[in-house]
């Protein structure tokens, strides 16, 4: 054996290698709910959507929906949830093919199908009108649902909410998802994704390992990056000014000034959109405001719905 195949040999057994090191599998489903599912009840069938919620609070008390955001899941909402259950019955969930509910079984993932979701939840749990609090594309969804269905909405809180135009994200046209966040759906490597969560707290020290361990967790439930990438290939934004223009329901901004993901300047596009709305901008806080400044947060959130 000359040293050319010698050499051929050993960098394909180093391009194995790395790829055998670089592959993520999906975890069990029964791994995840051992960790992360507080209860067997909070699995339920709702329609066609086998979901993973939380309903906690007096059920007689206001109720208020609570939407995470891209990735995400409802531990997002672990400190808002337990304070906010004092005076409103709070539904928190995981949107299709995040956390632990399963994926959509049509795979769709567009923001109607969303909607459709939260409002055959509400039905399902006898709530005929809410409160929605949205984070991020949470956001987007929860807005939309306000001028959708006003006589469903009580109030309305949009966190760092998605839903107007950027790099990428171009109105009337289908998202650019680079090739290389495709790759995810095979590569996911603990440091990688926590590189990729790193902008999105202006405070590092936020992003624990433990965080880090939950959100790369929840991420490799089977059939979830598929689903994580399928939402952003069937996002198509629309100009959000003329529907944002008819939301009634009185309506909070929470904005960190230090969002790298979505700029405290777009909440000023929704202040000029939706009447009466108001903001809350917390300093040097990032995308994260209900992780990152969780109590205060809190405080303006829970004097608004009060």
């Amino acid at each position: 054996m000359n040293w050319k195949t010698t050499s051929l040999l050993t960098a394909f057994g180093s391009i194995v290698l790395l790829a055998f090191w670089l592959w993520t599998p999906d975890k069990s489903r029964n791994e995840l709910e051992a960790r992360y599912l507080a209860a067997p009840g909070d699995l339920v069938q709702v329609g066609p959507w086998r979901l993973h919620v939380r309903d906690s609070g007096p059920k007689e008390a206001p109720a208020v929906v609570m939407l995470h955001g891209f990735g995400a899941s409802l531990q997002t909402w672990d400190v808002w949830a337990p304070a906010l259950s004092a005076t409103h019955r709070v539904i928190r969930l995981d949107l299709p093919g995040n956390g632990l509910s399963d994926p959509d079984p049509a795979n769709d993932y567009t923001d109607a199908r969303s909607i459709e979701l939260v409002l055959s939840l509400m039905d399902q749990l006898g709530v005929a009108r809410a409160s929605i609090v949205g984070h991020s594309i949470g956001g987007r969804i929860a807005w939309t649902f306000a001028a959708r269905y006003p006589e469903r909405t009580e109030r309305l809180v949009l966190v760092a909410s998605d839903g107007f135009a950027s790099p990428g994200f171009e109105y009337g046209s289908a998202a650019e998802v680079p090739a290389v966040l495709g790759a995810m759906r095979y590569v996911m490597p603990k440091p990688v994704l926590r590189m990729s969560l790193e902008p999105a707290y202006a405070d590092p020290t936020f992003l624990t390992d433990e965080v880090t361990t939950r959100y790369h967790d929840l991420m490799l439930a089977p059939g979830g990056r598929d689903a994580m990438f399928k939402r952003l290939e069937q996002t198509v934004l629309i100009d959000p000014r003329p529907m944002l223009a008819t939301i009634a329901a009185p309506t909070l901004l929470v904005w960190g000034d230090a969002d790298a993901m979505i700029p405290v300047a777009n909440a000023q596009d929704y202040l000029s959109a939706v009447k009466g709305s108001r903001l809350v901008t917390l300093p040097n806080v990032g995308h994260l405001p209900q992780e990152e400044a969780a109590e205060s947060s809190l405080a303006a959130v829970a004097d608004f719905l009060r």
